[in-house]
């Protein structure tokens, strides 16, 4: 079994090593879930195992992960059709904009223009991998399933 991550960001730089574990990463708009109440946000994906790429492996493998943010007080989103449950985005890195500390934004950016900003009290977020994507939902075009965080 390949060791599975659990990193936690509480600030800048913090998630610029969760932004690298995460680039490429495939997400499916079934699998952000804004849970306005808790002040939480969820983000199911399939990420690819960028420790296992660069150390020469020739099979990429691809974990399927959650991504958790905390203390969220607004989620808004540009160019990402929530009602497509279907429809995948592809996770290309994630910034952190402070403003009066230790408030800002967390800024999630996908392909194609695709955007979510993410205003927070203060950073806090965590990347958890959850097994190896074996079933290979990852790949685009092959029947890709969510990986069932939305149900």
């Amino acid at each position: 079994m390949a060791p599975q991550l659990k990193l936690i960001a509480l600030d800048a730089d913090d998630l610029a090593v969760i932004s690298a574990h995460v680039q490429d990463a495939r997400v499916y708009t079934a699998d952000i879930i804004w849970r306005q109440g808790e002040k939480r946000l969820v983000i199911g994906m399939n990420r690819l195992d960028w420790e296992q790429t660069l150390a020469g492996e020739t099979a990429p493998r691809r974990f399927i992960a959650a991504l958790r943010f905390d203390r969220v007080l607004a989620c808004k989103s540009r160019n990402i059709d929530l009602e497509a449950p279907e429809a995948a985005l592809e996770l290309v890195g994630i910034e952190f904009h402070p403003r009066e500390a230790p408030s800002g934004s967390a800024v999630l950016m996908f392909g194609q223009g695709a955007v979510l900003r993410l205003d927070v009290e203060c950073l806090e977020c965590e990347l958890t991998d959850l097994g190896t994507d074996d079933l290979g939902t990852s790949e685009p075009g092959e029947g890709a399933e969510s990986s069932g965080l939305g149900a």
